[in-house]
């Protein structure tokens, strides 16, 4: 992988810079962006000597085995399954046992009863449903329930804590009211039920002895393409239950990297798209300032892709994958589950293929004028899913392992700033930053905190900061060159997300 070998070199503390005729080692390493390659728009500069370069964290050898167990041919087995119940409208036919959304959500529901059976009870599988009213606009043309097929894994150390991996089993045509006709919709989204269907496998009888620290949720959500209706019920519900959901990782449309405009490395890349600040549920002055001081791009849900990308950096000889970071919302013009999180405040990603192929995307399946439209499973590589696949699997039992995010992550306005008035101390106007945060109530998976921080350019974090478990720190760096995360390290070496900074005084904490 291409990607990979530059990423490998990005660990040294020197390049080799080539010139004609002439080899020369730089002083200085570049920092790196969004799928691992050098970024040369940042350069090296603010140059620093705080903390060390930031080395992706390395995973412990138990995950890594799970990865390998994703299996190609099962999810090739899943999508050809849910490909034949011809359509799965979500107003299409619920009493008929072979066809429409009531016999593919059935097959789900027992699929999910006979995977979880390893867990011994360790794994709930439900599946809570609501009425939704017609809505001919949105493509719903009759009334019809919408149910969600999941299963939830209770944590043993922080089970409010919870993250949740989405994926829709609706499928639909040109015209979104049509309720009738075939519907294959194998890569749009078949591909990522499959995914989900083998996170439940695999880590059935790993819970049954072993649960994770915090709370997962899997689930297989319908009504995505008429109105996102099954991922709000359900993010809905748990903001209602005062849940604590931390992360959602979204898959649509996760079937193939062998799309034109094509390029090898797209077979080895998913795309992660996160919301900016406008989709935070904060107060407007908050927001207001968050963007006034640079960290718009700061935001949970670009954190959570900062996490993944990072995360898999160093699991990528297992992965086989890169993590391109997409700092827009979605897709042009597009949307998906992951935005029903944050709007009910938690942090939602999405992970989609790089290129997407329009003519077996939302289309009637036929052959007109000697092109082939349709989303027909034989444009679904089995293999570049089960790539996909385990980029979810590390990131999802990775984090709910993991400390939580740290809360309460702010700056002193004061300190490294102008003077306010004759009496200001002179260590004030050093070009610094002072940085408090929340440490109540002690997290017991902790070990200790780390700041870290990247040029302003920069994608991803270059640096790193070990500051024990105090709640307070200077550091030798002016705040407009650079951002600044807080994330958790714990016990067992796996680190949590990071979290912003927000200069508003009242949030304040240490002194």
């Amino acid at each position: 992988m291409r990607s990979l070998l530059d990423f490998a070199g990005l660990l040294c503390t020197a390049i080799l810079i080539f010139r004609p005729g002439v080899f020369a080692l730089s002083d200085h390493s570049p920092t790196f962006g969004s799928n691992g390659f050098a970024n040369w728009g940042s350069a090296t500069w603010p140059l620093s000597s705080v903390g060390v370069p930031l080395v992706p964290q390395t995973t412990d050898h138990e995950t890594l085995e799970l990865l390998k167990q994703i299996d190609s041919k099962r999810i090739q087995s899943a999508i050809q399954t849910l490909v034949n119940f011809g359509t799965r409208h979500t107003a299409s036919d619920t009493t008929s046992p072979t066809r429409g959304i009531g016999a593919a959500r059935k097959w789900l529901l027992s699929e999910m009863t006979g995977l979880a059976k390893p867990s011994n009870g360790a794994m709930n599988v439900s599946m809570p449903c609501y009425f939704q009213a017609a809505q001919p606009s949105s493509g719903m043309p009759i009334g019809a329930d919408v149910c969600n097929v999941q299963v939830e894994i209770k944590g043993a150390v922080d089970p409010n804590r919870t993250y949740v991996y989405t994926g829709h089993y609706d499928s639909r045509r040109l015209n979104n009211s049509n309720n009738m006709d075939d519907a294959p919709g194998a890569d749009d989204n078949a591909s990522a039920v499959s995914i989900a269907l083998e996170l439940v496998r695999i880590l059935a009888p790993i819970v049954a002895k072993n649960p994770p620290a915090a709370s997962i949720i899997i689930a297989a959500v319908s009504g995505e393409e008429q109105g996102l209706y099954g991922s709000n019920f359900l993010a809905q519900t748990l903001k209602n239950a005062s849940v604590n959901v931390q992360g959602n990782f979204n898959d649509d449309i996760v079937g193939s990297g062998s799309n034109a405009p094509f390029d090898p490395q797209n077979q080895h890349t998913v795309r992660i798209f996160g919301a900016g600040t406008d989709y935070l549920t904060l107060p407007a002055r908050i927001i207001t300032e968050i963007i006034a001081t640079g960290y718009q791009d700061d935001t949970p849900a670009r954190h959570l892709g900062r996490y993944v990308q990072e995360l898999n950096a160093g699991a990528a000889f297992v992965t086989d994958m890169d993590v391109a970071l997409i700092y827009k919302p979605d897709r042009f013009h597009r949307g998906g589950d992951h935005e029903s999180f944050p709007k009910a405040g938690f942090p939602g990603i999405r992970f989609t293929e790089p290129q997407e192929d329009f003519y077996h995307q939302h289309q009637d399946p036929r052959t007109q004028d000697g092109v082939i439209y349709g989303d027909e499973i034989e444009y679904v590589d089995f293999d570049y899913t089960a790539r996909v696949g385990r980029v979810n699997l590390l990131s999802l039992w990775s984090i709910a392992n993991a400390p939580a995010t740290p809360s309460n992550f702010t700056y002193d306005v004061n300190i490294g700033f102008l003077a306010s008035s004759l009496t200001t101390p002179a260590d004030y106007l050093d070009n610094i930053i002072k940085l408090y945060w929340n440490t109540n109530p002690v997290d017991p998976l902790l070990d200790y905190y780390e700041i870290v921080w990247r040029p302003m350019s920069s994608q991803q974090w270059t640096h790193m900061v070990n500051v024990g478990t105090q709640n307070t720190t200077r550091l030798p760096i002016s705040k407009d060159n650079a951002v600044f995360g807080l994330r958790a390290v714990g016990k067992n070496g796996k680190k949590s997300p990071a979290t912003y900074a927000l200069a508003v005084e009242s949030e304040y904490f240490g002194s």
